[in-house]
């Protein structure tokens, strides 16, 4: 991979990549995009999923849920948004933490420095997975208020909806949990509710793509 394509991620932001370039970008033996940019579009392509579904559900037979489906679509809209902001700032979040450990540290005071810098990198870098968590609650509740009045011909959108929020949920809990690991106890207590969450996040969505699949084999 020449130069510049190795590069091309950090020229632009991931909603404006092209996908076979952002593929090659993940591919490739460069620092991001990597599993926390996949976890954030995990969610960006759950979020698009149910705003897909809900347009469809906008027949005059679903007048009497248009105001619910209008709001899944702005909310999941908006989801989409905030999600692919995440990717970026993923990125951005692992370029900082190898800038910290590559900070000089010959002096105890460029020690203490690097050692901040790093501090304050990891903690930033688990912050943007643990945004990421939340984006995939906000989708999964979307697919879940979705399902029963979501046109039934593109039902297991929902489901495919459902299943990306999950592994975007659980891809982050590793980036969150690694990042963890490098730091104090007192500021990894800060993760300890977003953890949990996961695993309440992750029951949800295979509830939901259970009912997908009871609909369809019914």
């Amino acid at each position: 991979m020449s130069q510049d394509t190795a590069s091309s991620t950090a020229a632009t932001t991931f909603g404006d990549a092209a996908i076979g370039r952002y593929l090659d970008d993940l591919a490739a033996k460069i620092p991001a995009p990597g599993g926390g940019a996949v976890a954030a579009l995990h969610a960006a392509q759950g979020a698009a999923l149910v705003a897909m579904v809900a347009r469809y559900t906008t027949r005059a037979k679903d007048a009497d849920n248009r105001p619910v489906v209008d709001r899944i679509i702005a909310a999941a809209d908006a989801a989409r948004a905030r999600s692919l902001a995440l990717a970026d700032a993923d990125a951005a979040a692992f370029t900082a933490v190898g800038a910290a450990y590559k900070l000089p540290k010959d002096t105890d005071e460029q020690g203490a420095a690097r050692a901040a810098a790093i501090g304050a990198a990891l903690l930033e870098a688990a912050r943007v997975p643990a945004a990421v968590v939340a984006e995939a609650d906000e989708i999964l509740s979307l697919a879940a208020d979705l399902l029963p009045i979501g046109n039934p011909n593109v039902v297991t959108d929902i489901g495919a909806a459902a299943d990306a929020a999950r592994a975007a949920a659980t891809s982050s809990r590793l980036n969150i949990a690694i990042n963890v690991a490098s730091l104090g106890a007192e500021q990894g207590a800060e993760f300890a509710p977003v953890l949990q969450r996961i695993d309440e996040l992750t029951a949800r969505a295979d509830a939901v793509h259970a009912d997908v699949i009871a609909a369809i084999t019914r």
